[in-house]
């Protein structure tokens, strides 16, 4: 590892990462608005959230121990040319069979940011990992900012009226005819730059051979193989393997269930949802591009992390109770201060109990196991929808007070003795 943390490999992976969840955040908004088109009910949209969170259930593990084997190039590799083919596939679907599949092609392919966390991991020192994973926080912060951004310019009326106005009638009738299935291009053509990104700017932080690599690839993330090489025997690695889980539970239960009900008791357009989850992104950007760095100079990470896993819990409550759109945007506020919180500080606490040699099987474990809660909540979501609207978020608050029983446990250890 490093003597000290190296400013241009945290850049390029930022990048690249950027680039793939602009791609990402394109699609997210609008899902449930394309799923209609093809007649899909509250719990399919659920099961199209489940089943990319399935698949990176699956893959993130393997995703994880393959680079430590053969290096975090590679697998940022193919993963980010893997997502263009899911992408094109989704905007070609014209049955709810293919939409599904490809939202899983793109699960597969999303289970690399294990391995952007390794990478962070393998770029940063102790005492700066927490602000390296910020750094990575941001990009999630500023994917989902500026794809919901470009989806909704995408479909607004106004991008088709400018070619119209200008005479280009051809792709003025494409867009018209391919409104809802735009976005999705665009996401295929950021995958591809983020391709180019990975080929042209990363640098390997890993030397295949240098460190015996540990455990059998083949062991998925259901055998008891898999587990019984990580540091299962530390309270403070179960009870933060808990807390992915459950705060990945969470944050998908709301990305499914409130566009519905925004549509249906607020009276949203899918342009104003997208400017919700534009709301969401700029804040994340804010405190985890911005604040974090001080934040964690004044306060120690079990603190922070604690702090927002209340914060979360206190949002997704009001949430529920939520009238007015000005209410909703108060209360999304409050979640994604506190996500911003205890999502970074949350991958560096557990970044610092790995061996070198497994960091990416470490934290593929960790994305698996966000990848199970992110497969649970929307379907979850979606389903207490239909009992009663508000519902999703009442009953998730709930849920997620266990993390702030983890938070007050670990943050009861110290600083574990991991540094």
């Amino acid at each position: 590892m490093p003597s000290k943390p190296r400013s241009s490999p945290l850049v390029t992976v930022f990048l690249i990462v950027l680039v793939d969840l602009i791609g990402f955040g394109v699609i997210l908004p609008l899902l449930p608005f394309y799923a209609s088109d093809f007649g899909a009910t509250p719990v399919q949209v659920g099961l199209l959230y489940s089943i990319f969170s399935v698949m990176q259930l699956i893959f993130s593990p393997i995703w994880g121990s393959l680079s430590d084997r053969i290096g975090r190039r590679p697998v940022m590799l193919f993963s980010t040319l893997g997502a263009v083919a899911a992408y094109v596939i989704f905007g070609l679907a014209e049955t709810l069979t293919w939409l599904f599949i490809a939202r899983g092609v793109a699960g597969i392919m999303g289970g690399n940011i294990s391995t952007a966390q390794a990478y962070i991991a393998d770029s940063t020192t102790p005492e700066n990992r927490a602000r390296g994973m910020g750094l990575l926080g941001a990009a999630f912060g500023i994917g989902f900012a500026l794809g919901p951004a470009i989806a909704t310019g995408l479909i607004h009326p106004a991008f088709q009226a400018f070619f119209e106005n200008r005479g280009f009638d051809g792709i003025a009738t494409f867009i018209a005819d391919n409104r809802l299935s735009l976005p999705a291009y665009a996401a295929a053509l950021l995958s591809l730059a983020s391709s180019i990104l990975v080929w042209f700017r990363l640098e390997e932080t890993v030397k295949p051979g240098a460190v015996p690599a540990k455990g059998n690839l083949r062991s998925g993330f259901f055998t008891i193989a898999y587990w019984k090489d990580l540091p299962l025997d530390k309270p403070a690695v179960r009870w933060m393997f808990a807390a992915f889980f459950l705060l990945s539970f969470g944050q998908a239960c709301l990305y499914s269930a409130f566009p519905l009900f925004a549509e249906s008791q607020l009276g949203l357009s899918a342009e104003q949802v997208g400017t919700q989850f534009f709301f969401i992104g700029i804040i994340t950007v804010g405190v985890q591009g911005g604040l974090m760095r001080p934040l964690t100079k004044l306060f120690r990470e079990e603190t922070l992390f604690l702090t927002g896993n209340v914060l979360m819990v206190i949002a997704l409550g009001a949430m529920g109770f939520s009238t007015r759109m000005e209410h909703l945007t108060a209360a999304l506020a409050l979640m994604a201060f506190g996500n911003s919180l205890n999502a970074p500080t949350l991958s560096s606490l557990l970044s610092k109990t790995a061996d070198p040699a497994r960091t990416g099987t470490l934290m593929g474990a960790a994305q698996g196991l966000g990848g199970l809660g992110r497969s649970i909540g929307p379907t979850w979501g979606g389903f207490l929808f239909g009992i009663l609207p508000g519902l999703p978020f009442l009953a998730t608050a709930v849920v997620l007070v266990s993390t702030v029983v983890a938070g007050v446990r670990i943050k009861d250890k110290g600083r574990m003795n991991v540094e």
